[in-house]
């Protein structure tokens, strides 16, 4: 069973790959804690810059595109800065437990892929594993958030393949 669901708006998603990469990034950042991937469900929307700037402005005031929102289905986080958040109890197989939603945006991935001379699979596979992250509860608003969340992705990532983004 998937644990991703993957709703395509944007065809290039389609094209790139979006469905296999979202699962293997979501599937990597929960072995990367320990949780199995079957407990668990999450919905991936590849689209393009004009729908993540009206999603960014409704749920976060900020009426321009952005690389990747995540929506938790509770929230998780931690207390505690620089405290990891408690992990989700997992679902059962025929009744997966939701972490929640992610949109990631074309035409922005792109251009700080270019930008940052990463490939676009690369980079994409980085704001997935982040979005996953943020699901379970982690954030960076505070600095020790944010080390601790950086260090976990640089683990998850390079458990891929994937060199430090940072």
């Amino acid at each position: 069973m998937d644990l991703v669901e993957t709703v395509i708006e944007e065809a290039r998603w389609e094209g790139f790959g979006l469905p296999a990469l979202a699962e293997r990034a979501a599937r990597a950042a929960l072995a990367g804690l320990g949780l199995e991937a079957s407990g668990f469900a999450i919905v991936v929307m590849g689209c393009d810059d004009a729908r993540i700037a009206v999603l960014n402005a409704d749920f976060r005031g900020k009426p321009q595109p952005t690389n990747v929102l995540s929506w938790p289905s509770e929230e998780r986080g931690s207390d505690f800065a620089g405290e990891a958040p408690a992990l989700p109890e997992p679902g059962p197989e025929d009744d997966p437990e939701s972490l929640g939603d992610i949109a990631i945006a074309w035409e922005t991935c792109a251009c700080e892929a270019a930008e940052q001379g990463k490939t676009m699979e690369d980079h994409v596979t980085h704001l997935l594993v982040h979005g996953v992250l943020h699901l379970l509860g982690y954030d960076h608003v505070e600095d020790q958030d944010a080390a601790l969340m950086e260090a976990l992705e640089v683990r998850i990532l390079a458990s891929l393949g994937v060199s430090d983004p940072y």
